[in-house]
């Protein structure tokens, strides 16, 4: 059942995102032939004005079929010098418009993942954490904060001038900063005592580590601060932007030399994620199962914002890339300019898909 949770919300980002294109191309005059709740076989339809509105077979999604879509293609089997496009077409209207069509789907999981961070905020929730009292492991020779000077017992007050009033702040300084130098203010005695130091790269996670463990001798239930309506969004378009952040500095750590295996997922290891946060968020009560998903999906939708701005023709960032250079040229490009430089475009993506299966195979063997 769970496989089934997590398709469903994989389905409604990105059902999502493609609302967005819908919106722009109707906006900037762009005739909508079809839009689809799912993919495949087609279950129902109905036609509404120009566009065929469907409900297809396969929950995987959906999508916003525009028309001249297909001019690029009839232009290279022609061998045509430019693309021939009517005005209502995609490729018939201004490169600009073209651009803000491609940049509406990411722009809506940006939307989205707002929405949802700000709904955590509105509606709070409680977690389980430790104290800031850390503990070494003496038999752990490779202990950052050990050979810096850190002891068992220590509190772990602030890292880099963040406080940190539990060992959940602990690890969130920590994990976000791998391979960084830190300052990590620490209570010994009631005296604060100053370490630099730089932390680790987990080549597993990607994440930062410094060698240290929670005092498990006291478990604390905390709970958020509650926000009014206007103070929630705010903190959602705080935490948005914070997670894009985070997000472009993951993707540069994959050239760290991280385990790609288990920091690029599948579409298997994500529908697993999204089911799992699903069926046992909810298993504990609504409003933490409610939360937990929102959290997740805020997570995957900024992936998909991100990822598809990536200046990769097949993706919407391509789209953008060749209509601003057209804007600067002041000319259409060449079809079969655009098709070499879809083709590196789409040998890039299926080396990150078959990274991502492979690891999903991988995650699945180990998991059975």
């Amino acid at each position: 059942m769970k496989w089934l949770y997590g398709l469903l919300c994989l389905c409604f980002l990105i059902l999502f995102h493609e609302i967005g294109h819908f919106l722009a191309a109707k906006f900037f005059g762009v005739k909508v032939e079809s839009f689809s709740i799912g993919m495949g076989a087609i279950l129902f339809h109905r036609k509404i004005r120009d566009t065929d509105f469907r409900i297809s077979l396969l929950p995987l999604g959906g999508y916003c079929g525009m028309k001249g879509e297909k001019d690029f293609q009839n232009a290279i089997e022609c061998n045509l010098s430019e693309i021939k496009a009517e005005k209502d077409s995609l490729y018939g209207i201004h490169p600009l418009k073209r651009a803000l069509i491609g940049f509406a789907g990411p722009f809506f999981n940006l939307i989205f993942s707002i929405i949802a961070y700000s709904l955590i905020a509105g509606i709070g929730y409680y977690y389980f954490t430790y104290s800031n009292k850390i503990l070494i492991n003496d038999d752990v020779t490779s202990s950052v904060a050990k050979n810096a000077g850190i002891q068992s017992g220590d509190k772990i007050i602030k890292i880099n001038n963040i406080k940190t009033d539990d060992f959940s702040d602990i690890l969130e300084q920590i994990s976000i900063r791998p391979d960084e130098d830190i300052v990590v203010f620490v209570e010994r005695n009631n005296k604060i005592l100053t370490f630099n130091l730089r932390t680790e790269l987990d080549k597993n996670s990607g994440t930062g580590k410094i060698g240290i463990a929670a005092d498990t001798s006291e478990l604390l239930k905390k709970e958020t601060p509650h926000y009014n309506f206007f103070q929630a969004i705010a903190q959602g378009v705080m935490e948005t932007f914070n997670s894009v952040k985070l997000t472009f500095k993951s993707i540069k750590i994959l050239f760290k030399g991280i385990n790609l295996d288990n920091a690029v997922s599948g579409p298997v290891r994500i529908t697993e994620m999204l089911g799992s946060t699903v069926k046992y968020g909810f298993s504990e009560s609504f409003r933490q199962g409610f939360i937990s998903i929102l959290n997740l999906m805020a997570i995957i939708s900024l992936s998909l914002f991100i990822m598809n701005l990536l200046p990769i023709p097949i993706l919407d960032g391509g789209i953008i890339l060749i209509s601003f250079i057209e804007i600067i040229i002041r000319h259409k490009i060449n079809p079969k300019i655009q098709y070499y430089i879809q083709f590196i475009g789409l040998a890039f993506i299926v080396v990150l898909f078959i990274i991502g299966i492979k690891g999903d195979i991988s995650f699945l063997i180990h998991k059975n």
